[in-house]
């Protein structure tokens, strides 16, 4: 039997053996727990960046396109084409004459690609510096042609327009439509500019033109072939010859202070495919092969 100290002692270790595998028991347990939670923090952490990620993937562009009025029905078939490959982007046309789109953007209008009817447009912003230049590209050719009401049977060739039979014509606005600035080359250069001068009915751009004959408010007008091809109304009398007017060339940019320039190039490479050139074609545009 064990004297009373004795038992003591043994109480005593038996207890602190206790203490020691209990506190040995508590670290462990908070150790596990301290793992558990690190895995749990690192899995929401992973889920949290995959979930950012998945949104950066699918977040909405939305691109503003600056497009000559020439180009209305072209870009209007594009648009939804290109919208099938790359369903994130959406995309707005502004459409109006290639000067006043200019002005638009000079005076910090917020576009992200610009396509002109002429090469002075983008020259003009080219100079200020408002242009990727990189992106700059030459895609399409137009012509310019003479048209007529379809009822019309007085009017066949451009001396037509010098002689009583022409009391009124139209062209696009020399200074801010590039196809009235073709126009008037094609009369000069055919030496009758200053003989129908009085006659002109200037127009804001292309379209109006075109308007103006369809509704018979003027004998005839000035307008690209592409244009003259989407109307039942008119009709193509004469065909300007080359030699008469600068060639018709619609240059693409993308706006240097675009606020999605990435997107915005991808658009523009779009246009020179030949998903898009089959577009243009079927739109009487002449693909630029660069």
């Amino acid at each position: 039997m064990l004297s009373p100290r004795r038992e003591d002692y043994v109480s005593n270790k038996t207890v602190q053996k206790m203490k020691i595998m209990w506190i040995f028991k508590s670290k462990a347990a908070r150790n596990c727990w301290t793992v558990w939670i690190l895995c749990l923090c690192a899995l929401l952490v992973g889920c949290g960046a995959q979930n950012q990620s998945e949104v950066g993937k699918n977040k909405q562009v939305r691109l503003t396109i600056s497009v000559a009025a020439s180009l209305t029905d072209a870009m209007q078939a594009i648009g939804p084409l290109y919208q099938q490959q790359n369903q994130v982007v959406n995309i707005d046309y502004n459409f109006a004459s290639s000067g006043s789109l200019q002005r638009q953007i000079e005076q910090g209008a917020p576009v992200d690609v610009f396509i002109s009817a002429a090469s002075k447009q983008m020259e003009a912003l080219q100079a200020k510096g408002l242009i990727l230049e990189d992106t700059r590209k030459n895609i399409l050719r137009n012509s310019i042609v003479l048209i007529v009401p379809k009822s019309s049977a007085a009017i066949s060739d451009f001396q037509d327009l010098t002689s009583s039979k022409v009391q009124k014509m139209s062209i696009g606005e020399p200074e801010s439509v590039p196809a009235g600035r073709y126009a008037r080359e094609v009369l000069m250069s055919l030496g009758m500019y200053d003989s129908v001068k009085e006659k002109i009915v200037f127009a804001k751009d292309v379209r109006q033109v075109l308007a103006y004959v369809e509704t018979g408010n003027v004998d005839a007008g000035l307008v690209y072939q592409t244009d003259a091809k989407i109307s039942e109304k008119v009709k193509i009398v004469a065909i300007a010859p080359e030699s008469s007017h600068t060639p018709v060339l619609y240059p693409v940019a993308v706006i240097k202070d675009s606020k999605n320039a990435e997107d915005a190039k991808k658009f523009v490479q779009f246009l020179l495919s030949d998903a898009a050139g089959e577009v243009f074609a079927d739109y009487g545009f002449t693909r630029v092969q660069e």
